[in-house]
């Protein structure tokens, strides 16, 4: 379970695909590495991962991570267009006592969404992003979204997708300050909103029965 308040951007240091799973190894400062367990899960781009290996050095300012990522989280998700060196979105899991300064997250991706415009006025940033007709019904103006794993709000909601408005902050501390049109962002929809939308449609489909 995660926030969807990412902590810092990791770098790619080494993609090797080995028989449909890819051997991810990403490269953080290694204070993001502390206390850390083989097997602990880490939100990538919003998508939850399992810890394989990782190691530290006294004499590093920064630590290697490694991850096996399976064919259908590939399917999914932006993480099989990562290049070596891409900057990927970084959360460590919830803990007891960890302020949830976002929303709940699972780190289940459930589609992605491509970049359709990008405005940027007056050191402002808007993204348009578009996403298929199935998951677009649990978009709700004000309502929360996950975003490559960062916990933001919708703003305004088009016929074929949404808009997100990022202050400078999220710029700087997520991979969404550097995207660009055409960009596949991971999208993770409210588990809350979706609970009540097919409730509500399951009751109206009796209904109308």
């Amino acid at each position: 379970m995660f926030t969807g308040i990412v902590q810092t951007q990791a770098t790619v240091i080494s993609l090797h695909n080995n028989d449909g799973v890819l051997r991810l190894v990403l490269s953080v400062e290694k204070g993001y590495l502390a206390r850390l367990d083989i097997g602990a899960s880490i939100a990538v781009n919003g998508c939850c991962l399992t810890v394989t290996h990782f190691e530290t050095s006294a004499q590093d300012v920064v630590g290697q991570v490694h991850f096996d990522v399976i064919d259908e989280t590939l399917k999914l998700t932006n993480l099989g267009q990562l290049r070596h060196g891409n900057q990927v979105n970084f959360e460590r899991s919830v803990t007891f006592g960890t302020e949830l300064g976002g929303h709940i997250v699972s780190g289940h991706i459930h589609c992605t969404a491509r970049i359709a415009e990008i405005d940027r006025p007056d050191g402002n940033c808007r993204l348009k992003l578009t996403l298929p007709q199935k998951w677009l019904k649990f978009i709700m103006y004000k309502g929360f979204v996950a975003v490559n794993g960062a916990s933001l709000t919708v703003g305004q909601v088009d016929a074929d997708g949404f808009w997100l408005h990022l202050i400078p902050e999220t710029l700087t501390i997520t991979n969404m300050g550097k995207a660009v049109v055409g960009d596949e962002l991971n999208i993770e929809v409210d588990q809350q909103t979706m609970t009540i939308v097919n409730t509500v449609e399951n009751y109206l489909r009796k209904q109308s029965n």
